[in-house]
């Protein structure tokens, strides 16, 4: 067995490595060779935190295993730690004995921003100039970092709940060398060409009058029954895309557009139906498109296993008998 400390992976594996995994696996999602579990994700009761994990099998990959971990929102505020909390586990698809352990914090960010900018890569104009944030906690700057690798864009424009935390987002783009303009919401769903939605609210923000034709919007957010960053009218207007289908509509962006009956779980496309040619994706530029990120296990296994194959090559992997 394996072991690659938290402490290790910024050593390890680039944006773009977890960009390819990403792009990978759900393109092999959409192809039938890679399947999620069920999540399970519950309120412990315990520090208001919620708990749970991911899983899955890439026939294509090898990768089995799953991701132990959640949300522990007062973690920074007490003891100085980041809220999301997260272990990858690996296995021996031939055996059931287990492979590697990996620390999944740093991970987690960078497979979420991987997905983001999957769907910008496929799925927005070729020619957006203006990036959209909404919302400016320790995920936005990995989103932006992540995004700026696929579009030309000239300038980034933001909002937040709480504006004293926009600077980091400043920050982020003075260190692209793009400017940086905080405005309302109704002006960047105006303005922005691809807005990237990563918040843990759970009630809408970006509403549909807010985005006009031919956005691409990436919402990152929403992977918890009852969270919601956009008006549900929004996806009646769109073209929908996610990770999985079951997830967007049960624990996704969707699950409120769904159940209100604007949407059916059929007018939702697989991102990796359009990486891997079998659906069109954007049609014309006038398209609404939105990609609803909801986080699968498979993610998770597919930059572990990434990591793992860098730290034994590099001779940093520590191998215990287990």
């Amino acid at each position: 067995m394996f072991i690659v400390p938290e402490s290790a992976i910024a050593d390890l594996i680039t944006p773009d490595a977890a960009f390819d995994a990403v792009e990978s696996v759900f393109a092999a999602m959409a192809a039938k060779d890679a399947y999620n579990f069920p999540v399970v994700r519950e309120a412990i009761g315990h520090e208001d935190a919620l708990y749970g994990f991911k899983g899955g099998f890439d026939r294509a990959g090898g990768s089995l295993g799953l991701k132990a971990g959640g949300y522990w929102p007062h973690n920074l505020e007490k003891r100085g730690l980041i809220n999301h909390q997260s272990t990858v586990f690996l296995f021996d698809p031939d055996t059931g004995k287990v492979s590697a352990m990996v620390g999944g914090n740093l991970l987690t960010a960078l497979r979420t921003a991987a997905a983001s900018s999957v769907s910008i890569k496929h799925l927005a104009r070729p020619d957006s100039a203006v990036l959209g944030m909404i919302g400016a906690g320790h995920q936005s700057v990995f989103q932006m970092q992540a995004a700026v690798k696929h579009r030309d864009f000239t300038r980034v424009i933001g909002w937040n709940y709480h504006p004293e935390m926009l600077s980091r987002l400043a920050d982020c783009a003075a260190g692209l060398g793009l400017p940086f303009e905080a405005v309302d919401l109704s002006t960047l769903g105006r303005d922005a060409d691809v807005i990237i939605s990563i918040t843990s609210s759970f009630d809408a923000t970006l509403l549909d009058a807010h985005v006009t034709p031919g956005t691409h919007i990436a919402c990152m957010g929403t992977d918890t029954k009852g969270k919601q960053e956009v008006d549900p009218a929004l996806l009646a207007r769109a073209k929908i895309f996610t990770d999985e289908v079951a997830q967007s509509t049960s624990i996704g962006e969707a699950q409120h557009a769904v159940s209100q009956g604007l949407i059916q779980p059929s007018d939702i496309a697989e991102i990796g139906a359009v990486i891997n040619g079998t659906h069109p994706g954007r049609t014309s530029t006038e398209d609404i498109t939105l990609f609803d990120g909801t986080g699968v296990g498979l993610q998770d296994l597919a930059t572990a296993a990434k990591v793992v194959e860098l730290a034994r090559a590099a001779g940093t992997a520590i191998e215990v008998d287990f």
